[in-house]
């Protein structure tokens, strides 16, 4: 018998100028994002203020509903009192006040719905009795636990590490000053200051790692820069990894999770094409995306800015769809990743009614598809080939016997129309990129 899944409460405050469709799938993606996790969501607490409670968050009330979830008191302990109230705030009567719930239903883990300090991360916690993790938090354990290759883990740990580093006096460590010595703490350096120096260190490590993984990866884009390449974008769980499967025919993982894929992949484009297309799949990205992770992931992302075409695909089913294509689009611009692009609206084959066409009004630019129909996956292909075509150009280019491999290249790289020979070499018609077509009468002509 499988063991029960722990228990969460998702925790949200309803900001000014925050409509309640976008508080909702906020709040909705954030349970997808526990469900990723492995937790079981429980209940949500919810409360429309001005601004965040400096101290809990939450107001007083809503923080004892909290806490009737988790076995908490609902009241921060002396020492660590909130401050006072600044400015009016909404009483929170907008949710039914929550009675005591059984031993054995509690909650073990509150879910917040926001970047919040340490101190208000305490807080919470000596109120409810549950570990606290706001959004940036849930968002990097995800990562971590989803982080195969050694570039992922190292992008991952970084975040993470620049996450945990000025929280780290919640552990108590570090009143004491310590003496200095040969390989110990520096003079009246505390135990918390050894740790972030440890941290600092750490990082300073990664990053070097990373440096040279990112080199590795910049020569292998530049062994392909010769094909033209096309990299999936999108928000986390639109079906990027599907259509990769679809296009290229590739074992890539697919599932029902948020982030399943932080890898970069690259397959050639099926059935093949002169030259050939390459397509790479990539990191998703989501609302409020913890900064240190869009940093630590930017060498991964080049593949995305380095690309010569762009399909962001969004999943079409999803209420938060508007909110979503704007989310990448702002990733997209952060990372200066300028290149063309087709929107795709994918999962179209869960829509009911007229949606599709309200769609199709809405982004008549848009493509409306799904990964699991093969006539649109093939309709697809047919778009981006006919894309690279009109950037093709036809030529000639004449290879002396001497340059002989060039011919070869040329059959690898472009489009052969025709090809004949006589004694002094080989006359080769050709569809190609206007770049290829020089650099083969350069290297023809040396």
């Amino acid at each position: 018998m499988a063991e029960p899944r722990p228990r969460a409460v998702l925790l949200g405050v309803q900001l000014s100028g925050v409509g309640d469709d976008e508080h909702t799938s906020s709040l909705d993606e954030l349970a997808r994002l526990a469900k990723t996790l492995g937790l079981e969501v429980v209940a949500r607490v919810t409360q429309k203020r001005g601004a965040l409670a400096h101290g809990t968050v939450v107001g007083e009330g809503k923080l004892r509903d909290l806490a009737a979830w988790t076995g908490g008191t609902g009241v921060v302990p002396s020492g660590a009192t909130p401050r006072k109230k600044r400015g009016p705030v909404e009483d929170d009567d907008d949710s039914p006040p929550v009675e005591t719930v059984e031993t054995e239903a509690r909650a073990s883990v509150i879910l917040v719905d926001h970047d919040i300090t340490p101190s208000q991360a305490r807080n919470l916690e000596k109120a409810t009795s549950a570990r606290v993790l706001d959004r940036s938090a849930v968002i990097l354990e995800i990562f971590h636990r989803h982080a195969r290759t050694r570039e992922a883990k190292a992008q991952v740990e970084i975040a993470r590490l620049a996450y945990l580093a000025p929280r780290l006096r919640d552990s108590g460590a570090g009143k004491d000053r310590q003496r200095g010595g040969i390989g110990g703490k520096g003079a009246g350096e505390s135990a918390m200051e050894l740790d972030r120096r440890k941290i600092r260190d750490r990082i300073a490590e990664l990053r070097g790692e990373l440096a040279d993984l990112s080199r590795e990866a910049s020569t292998r884009r530049a062994r392909r820069a010769a094909e033209p390449t096309v990299a999936l974008v999108g928000y986390t769980n639109a079906g990027k990894s599907s259509l990769m499967r679809a296009l290229t025919g590739s074992e890539v993982l697919i599932e029902d999770k948020l982030f399943a894929t932080l890898d970069t992949t690259v397959r050639v484009l099926r059935p093949e094409t002169r030259p050939r297309i390459l397509v790479s799949d990539t990191v998703g990205f989501i609302k409020k995306l913890p900064h240190d992770l869009v940093a630590s992931f930017r060498s991964t992302l080049d593949e995305a800015r380095e690309a010569d075409l762009l399909l962001h695909v969004a999943d079409a089913s999803d209420p938060a769809l508007a909110s979503q294509i704007e989310v990448t689009r702002q990733v997209l611009a952060e990372i200066g990743a300028d290149a063309p692009s087709m929107l795709l609206l994918n999962k179209v084959d869960r829509l009911d009614g007229a949606r599709p066409s309200e769609l199709y009004a809405e982004h008549p630019e848009a493509m409306l598809l799904s990964a699991k129909r093969p006539a649109d996956v093939a309709t697809l292909r047919e778009r981006i080939v006919g894309h690279f075509e009109t950037e093709m150009e036809e030529g000639e280019v004449r290879i002396p016997w001497q340059h002989q491999r060039l011919v070869a290249e040329a059959h690898a790289t472009c489009r052969v129309i025709s090809e004949t020979h006589d004694e002094t070499g080989t006359t080769i018609r050709l569809r190609a990129p206007a770049e290829v077509l020089a650099r083969l009468r350069t290297a023809a002509e040396e």
